[in-house]
This record gives structure tokens, C-alpha cells and sequence, in this order.
């Protein structure tokens, strides 16, 4: 700091009064500065200059390319690298040049005999010679020579890390933003790897966090950006802040490998920034075919499905770019995409059926895990392939001996998306009947979660009852009901619609009915050979847990269903029911029950009440003339 005011006070020098500049104390024999040396001397770097003060402290020693330097970069082998120091020598920076070559071309030849490397005397010498000469490293080359031992495998607490460490906090105050986050960057990874930064490790890693937060206006490099926001666990919540404010100014200059760098951060700490988010989207959709490779295309979709954000142009930009892929593709990144467009909702026929088409050709590679997952993603979508039989032929044939190893709550899962599917067999329904069964469910899982899987049970025990097979589940008396939850504003307004219909009578309207098919029904009604309501209160009811009173229906009486479909309920951009809806859907009208849909898009037109009961009579006459139809 007192370089730096001395530098800028020497420039303002030639533009004062001389009487200014006198020394106070001594009157009799004034000394004025020798202001030819202040109008020459070079200007100061000026404060806003991001990366002046690392390159003035370095400019001391010119930098002047040897032929060592020209040997190592071509160098094609760690024993070539360590043979031209032998025979050339040099200075701590070109030994640091050795090593930081060393460890690149022991990590693209796999990593194989790196203890070796570091046990050579060879490479003892460079060692040594970096650490006996450390303060005379440049700043660049000392940050690279820290992350290039530690992919080499030294030890944390070896003399040379220790020195070089040591060096590091002296000098985190002359490194730039870029360096510092590379440098927090090896100190996050070498601490998850579990080896904790020796000789003065952890003040080092608060004292590039506490430049970090105070330079944070440095910052001007896009993949320094990425890096940032991926060690965003250790960063404060304002940096982070600024951070995404940064990364939005310069999405602009983004790579696409900056844009899946970024977008990964965002996924990892679940932080759902929209204007960010459609920035990346925008300019990711405008980078040319030979940089969306294919790891990059799985990354994109991946963090996309974790922060439920929807970007309609990207995703088919994806789905365009992996159909001519997927011949290649391995079976982990065919459920992985398949799965980050479960959870989009967002269902492309070709690519789907190109899944399918996978699993045909390359079924002996799948593991049971894998195809339990495509199965999952398919059934979440209700994708039925075109291949049905010869795929479904299969799954049948990779999973007879293996379903049962899954873990507990994966079984249900499976077994629930074949329902959805409509491909559980017997033997699988009837596996899930058995009371240690649902007792171990119960034990293993917290609260929440067993109210999850008690639903999933009672609707495999509908498959298996109302699906053809004629089995039955019991229900599982062991886990409790789930409470119903708060109805919707649709769910609210329809149950006004359907108390106008009925004019209040008592008894003729139950609404939020919990059946034993593990469904809700927002509305029933039992309507006679006229179409006018009639008295819940004493008919027989197979769908509820008591099985309601003992009247039978009267002969030409029909029960009608109610059922909302809210906007969550369908695929993004269609009007097709998941596959979760669909299942309930199918289960209802095989229990006897006429359906009445009430989807959102239709019901968002009707602006007062009596348009609405209207609507409401006027679907009852379809259903009602559909079923007589039949």
C-alpha cells in the first residue's frame, strides 16, 4: 500500500506550488525534490487495473524463452521430461515448468507409476530446486506447480507443499482473481479427497476467501466464473449473489463448456436463478454442433431436471442433437436422459422410442438398476413404445431373477411403473402381499415416506384386482393414510359447481372421497334413470374402506366420478395425462365409476357460476350418452 501512494504522489509532484513541497524542518536551507526524476518516472498502476500489480511484481526478471523451454513443449513422456532436466538444468521456474509438464503427461497417460515419478531422484532434484528457490517462482507458475503436485500424489505434508503453501499466503494479496480462485479450487478438491492442507492450510483457504469476497469486482474471466460458482458451498451467499450477477453479464462470451460448468454449479446448490438460467438457454441454443458433445448435452439436460426449469427450444435442440447419437450412447446416459426428461415432463417421441430401440439392441448390457430407472422414466410419461412386445418381452426376461435383489422401496417403484405401463405380472403384484412386507416398509422408511409408499401399494392391489389378473392386496393396515391435502382453487370452485348442481341436498354430494384404490375423488355422485341426484348416505359403496350401507343401486342408476385435472397433472406442452393420472383415470372407469374430467385449460374459460354447472350438466350428458353408446 505505501508503493502504491508513493507512486501516485510522485506523478502529482511536477503539477504543485514548489513552496508546497519544501521541507518544514529546515528553513535555513530548503530541499526541493529533484523533479526531472518525477516528470520521467513510469506512472503508477492504476487501482482499477485488475492483474498490473501481479505483472509489476514480476516484471522485474524478463521473461526470455531457453531451450529448455522449447524442449519441454514437445516433450511426449514424464522419463523425456525428467531426462531434459538432467541434461539442461536451470532455474526453480523452469523446474516448476518440468513438473507442472510432469503431471500432465502422467494424467493423460492414466495416472500409472506416479509414486514411482515422485520417488525418482530425478524428480527429488526438481523438487528440491523449487523449494530451496521458492520466492523467486512466479506467481502464475507457483499456482500451477501447487495443483500439478497434488494430481502427481505428494504427500500433504512433504517439505516442497509445504514451502510452497507457506510461499502462496505470503503472496495472496499479489495473485490475481483468477489465480486465487484456481487456488481455492485444489484447496476444496485435495480437502474432499481427504487430504487436508498441511502447513498452514486452513488460513490459506480463509485468506483466499476473504480476497475473493473483497475483489469480487476483478472478476472478468468467464471460466473463473465457473469455477467460483462450483465451490459455491464455501462461498458467503453475497458473493454468490454477485457471482450470478457476474456470470449473467458475461454470458455472452460463455463456451459451451462454460455454460455446463455453470448450469452444474446452479444444480448442485439447487439455486433456481430464472434470468441466469434463460441467458444460458439462449446462448447454449446459438453454439455450433462440434461444441455440444455429448457429455455436455446429458450435463445440460440433467441440471435442467434437478432445478425444474423449462426451456422448451433447448430441450429439442438436445433431443435433435442425440438422436444420431444414440447408437453410442451407453446404457447409464440412456436412463440418465431419459430420467432428466421424466422430471421435465417433457415427452419426445422419437428420442423415447430411440430409447426403447436401445434397450432391444444392447439388452445384455443394461443392469437391473438401469432399467428399472428407464422403466420409471417411461411410466412417469406413460410412453408406450411402438416395440411394445419385443421390448416389454425383454424386461420381462431381465427381470424375473434379479427384481427382488433391489432395495425395498425400488421394488414398489418398479412394480408401480409396470402397473402404469399395464405389464405387472401376477407374481409380481402377488409379492407384495405379504404382511412381513409391508411391516418392513414401514420399519425402514421415515414417516413421510411410508405414506408415499402406502399409496403406491393400494393402487398395485387396484391393478391387481380391477386389471384382469384378479388379485387382490390387502391393504397395508401397518401404514397410516396419508392426510388429505388442502384443495386447490379448481378442486374449491368445482365442489361450489357441484353443490349448485345437487341445490344442497343432504347426502347427495360426497367430495374429497378417499377410495380403497389408493385414489381421491373430488366429486361423486349417484344420479338415477332420470339424472337426478339420489341419497349417498344408504347405497353400498365397494370403493370405500366400510363399503358404505347396504342399499344396492337402483336399477338405471349410475355413480359418477369427479376428477380434476390441475396444469401439474399433464406433460409440459400437451394435454396428455402422466402416466400417474392416466393409471387413475383407467382404474376409476373399471371400478364401475363415470368419469367427468374436469382439466384446467377447459375450466379456466368459465368465469361465473352458473356457466360452470352448466358445464358441469352438459359433461354428465356426454358421459352418460358415451356409456349408453356402448
Amino acid at each position: 500500500m505505501t508503493a502504491r501512494l508513493l507512486s501516485r504522489w510522485a506523478r502529482l509532484l511536477p503539477r504543485c506550488p514548489r513552496r508546497a513541497a519544501r521541507l518544514q524542518g529546515s528553513p535555513v536551507r530548503p530541499v526541493e525534490p529533484p523533479w526531472p526524476r518525477a516528470q520521467v518516472r513510469p506512472a503508477a498502476r492504476a487501482l482499477c487495473d485488475r492483474s498490473g500489480l501481479a505483472r509489476h511484481e514480476e516484471s522485474g526478471t524478463a521473461f526470455k524463452r531457453t531451450h529448455l523451454d522449447d524442449l519441454l513443449g514437445r516433450a511426449t513422456s514424464p522419463e523425456e521430461v525428467l531426462q531434459l532436466w538432467t541434461e539442461n538444468g536451470g532455474s526453480a521456474n523452469q523446474a516448476a515448468a518440468c513438473l507442472i509438464q510432469l503431471s500432465r503427461l502422467a494424467v493423460e497417460k492414466g495416472g500409472v507409476g506416479r509414486q514411482e515419478l515422485l520417488q525418482d531422484p530425478r524428480c527429488a532434484d526438481l523438487l528440491d530446486t523449487v523449494g530451496s528457490q521458492v520466492s523467486t517462482v512466479w506467481n502464475g507458475t507457483l499456482v500451477s506447480v501447487l495443483r500439478s503436485l497434488s494430481a502427481l500424489g505428494a504427500q500433504a505434508d512433504s517439505a516442497t507443499l509445504r514451502s510452497l503453501q507457506t510461499e502462496v499466503l505470503w503472496r495472496v494479496r499479489r495473485l490475481s482473481y483468477r489465480q486465487l480462485a484456481f487456488l481455492l479450487e485444489w484447496a476444496v478438491v485435495g480437502r474432499s479427497r481427504g487430504q487436508p492442507l498441511q502447513g498452514g492450510g486452513l488460513p490459506l483457504t480463509n485468506e483466499l476467501l476473504k480476497q475473493l469476497d473483497l475483489r469480487w469486482a476483478e472478476l472478468s474471466d468467464p471460466r473463473t466464473v465457473g469455477v467460483l460458482m462450483g465451490q459455491a458451498a464455501h462461498l458467503s451467499p453475497a458473493l454468490m449473489e454477485k457471482l450470478e450477477d457476474k456470470a449473467l453479464e458475461l454470458a455472452e462470451r460463455f463456451s459451451g463448456e462454460d455454460i455446463r460448468r455453470v448450469a452444474l454449479a446452479l444444480a448442485a446448490q439447487g439455486r433456481r436463478a430464472v434470468p441466469l438460467l434463460r441467458a444460458l438457454s439462449y446462448h447454449l441454443h446459438q453454439r455450433p454442433t462440434k461444441e455440444l458433445h455429448t457429455p455436455l448435452l446429458l450435463d445440460i439436460a440433467f441440471a435442467y431436471g434437478k432445478l425444474n426449469f423449462h426451456q422448451t427450444q433447448v430441450f429439442q435442440r438436445i433431443a435433435a442433437e442425440l438422436l444420431p447419437r444414440l447408437p453410442d450412447l451407453s446404457p447409464t446416459d440412456v436412463t440418465r436422459c431419459a430420467k432428466s426428461f421424466a422430471f421435465l415432463k417433457w415427452l419426445h417421441l422419437p428420442l423415447f422410442e430411440g430409447f426403447t430401440e436401445h434397450y432391444i439392441a444392447h439388452a445384455q448390457r443394461y443392469g437391473t438398476l438401469q432399467l428399472s430407472n428407464l422403466l420409471m422414466s417411461l411410466a412417469k410419461l406413460n410412453f408406450q413404445p411402438s416395440k411394445g412386445d419385443e421390448f416389454f418381452k425383454k424386461v420381462h426376461l431381465a427381470l424375473d431373477n434379479s427384481w427382488r435383489g433391489l432395495e425395498l422401496f425400488l421394488q414398489v417403484d418398479l412394480v408401480w411403473s409396470l402397473c402404469v405401463l399395464q405389464q405387472a405380472k401376477p407374481e409380481y403384484i402377488a409379492a407384495l402381499a405379504q404382511p412381513a412386507y409391508h411391516a418392513k416398509l414401514s420399519a425402514e422408511g421415515s414417516a413421510s415416506r411410508a405414506e408415499s409408499y402406502c399409496l403406491k401399494l393400494c393402487q398395485i392391489s387396484a391393478e391387481g384386482a380391477l386389471g384382469g389378473s384378479g388379485l387382490s392386496l390387502p391393504p397395508p393396515v401397518s401404514l397410516a393414510t396419508p392426510p388429505a391435502a388442502p384443495p386447490t382453487q379448481l378442486q374449491t370452485q368445482l365442489h361450489t359447481a357441484l353443490m349448485s348442481l345437487t341445490d344442497g341436498r343432504a347426502g347427495a354430494l360426497h367430495t374429497s372421497v378417499s377410495t380403497v384404490y389408493g385414489w381421491t375423488l373430488d366429486g361423486e355422485l349417484v344420479l338415477d334413470s332420470e339424472n337426478k341426484p339420489l341419497s349417498l348416505e344408504t347405497l353400498t359403496a365397494p370403493h370405500l374402506p366400510g363399503d358404505g350401507g347396504s342399499d344396492h343401486l337402483p336399477e338405471g342408476a349410475r355413480r359418477m366420478a369427479f376428477v380434476a385435472w390441475e396444469f401439474p397433472h399433464f406433460c409440459s406442452r400437451s394435454k396428455d395425462l402422466q402416466g400417474r393420472y392416466a393409471m387413475q383415470k383407467r382404474h376409476l372407469q373399471l371400478a364401475g365409476f363415470l368419469l367427468v374430467e374436469v382439466p384446467y385449460y377447459e375450466w379456466l374459460e368459465l368465469k361465473s357460476d352458473w356457466q360452470r354447472v352448466a358445464y358441469l350438466k352438459d359433461k354428465i350428458g356426454k358421459a352418460v350418452a358415451e356409456e349408453m353408446a356402448k
